[in-house]
């Protein structure tokens, strides 16, 4: 089958970047789904493995959201039959979706929604399963509560940045604080239904005093240790700052006078460890696609970038990693 990888860990830039070859289509285990894709999204994580990641092998398959049909089942599954319409996104130590054809762990799959196509299907899963997770699991918020607090979003206009402004605006009773620097991307953290947006390219302490709103909970999705003295400043006492990102070195010894709590959250853990309660992806998985179908969350993709092939999905890459990127980057299955 075709598939899209790397050989050399590097920029974008460099020929062997991103290449096109066939593999063998893969057998799926006990638990898995094979799924012919249809679309998928480029996520800042494809971008940060092929820059800094030597592969082990051959060529490593990049890719991790995905839509498409499931063409096989593995002997213990229970949840989806062959021709089921689906989404997930994937397991960050087995290959890619970067392919025609990918195996999945059922568990972590949920049913696509109806009310999309697949490329913008593909925009949702790894997004929405690190803001529900940092929402929901990390800052213990319970759906309808949170009236009286705010929730700051720090980079607001990118993949989780976008629905985590939808989650805590339609699921909670959080206001919303959203940061951008540029016309487009304060209009887009709006329209995702932002009550407030602040200037991420100021002091975000002195942004958040002229506000008048207190935040409890910080989500830091860019820059953290740019930004990391001001939140302490502007953060509740016994607040929570959750963060997405990978600074070199954090000071938490100023956390501890405000009784503060700071946690990582990292969506490809459940999959990874094979935690006991992986399957709760597949269950929010499949909430979200009720959401989206009933109107009450939107689709975040705003660039389709057309088949996937090298150098449409090159382009994908350098646009997210430009840091211009709004919302997501999606394609379709190979033509």
């Amino acid at each position: 089958m075709r598939a899209i990888g790397y050989t050399d860990a590097g920029p974008i830039t460099q020929d062997n970047a991103l290449v096109e070859f066939d593999m063998e289509v893969p057998v799926p285990g006990p638990n898995d789904l094979l799924v012919q894709v249809r679309g998928i999204s480029v996520n800042p994580v494809d971008v940060k493995v092929r820059a800094n990641v030597q592969p082990e092998t051959d060529h490593r398959v990049l890719g991790f959201d995905a839509a498409g049909v499931v063409t096989q089942v593995g002997p213990a599954t229970s949840r989806f039959k062959v021709g089921d319409e689906v989404f997930y996104a994937g397991d960050i130590t087995r290959p890619g979706t970067n392919s025609a054809f990918h195996v999945v762990d059922e568990r972590i799959v949920g049913r696509k929604p109806a009310s999309l196509d697949f490329a913008d299907a593909a925009a949702m899963p790894l997004t929405t399963i690190t803001a529900w997770e940092m929402l929901f699991d990390s800052f213990g918020i319970r759906e309808g509560a949170g009236k009286g607090d705010a929730l700051l979003v720090i980079g607001g206009a990118g993949g989780v940045g976008s629905i985590l402004i939808q989650l805590a605006r339609k699921l909670t009773g959080l206001t919303v604080i959203a940061t951008a620097s540029r016309p487009e991307t304060r209009s887009w953290v709006e329209k995702m239904g932002a009550h407030h947006v602040i200037n991420h390219r100021k002091p975000l302490d002195e942004e958040i005093k002229a506000l008048g709103i207190a935040p409890r909970y910080v989500a830091s999705l860019t820059n953290t240790d740019q930004h990391f003295g001001a939140i302490v400043e502007l953060i509740k006492p016994r607040g929570h700052i959750a963060l997405i990102d990978d600074p070199q070195s954090l000071d938490i010894l100023p956390l501890k006078l405000k009784a503060l709590s700071i946690s990582w959250e990292f969506m490809f853990t459940r999959s990874m460890f094979q935690t006991d309660d992986i399957d709760a992806q597949h269950k929010l998985l499949n909430r979200l696609a009720v959401l989206l179908d009933n109107g009450t969350l939107m689709a975040t993709a705003t660039t389709r970038a057309g088949a996937l092939n090298v150098e449409n999905l090159r382009r994908a890459h350098a646009l997210q990693e430009s840091g211009a990127a709004i919302g997501k980057t999606v394609l379709e299955g190979f033509g």
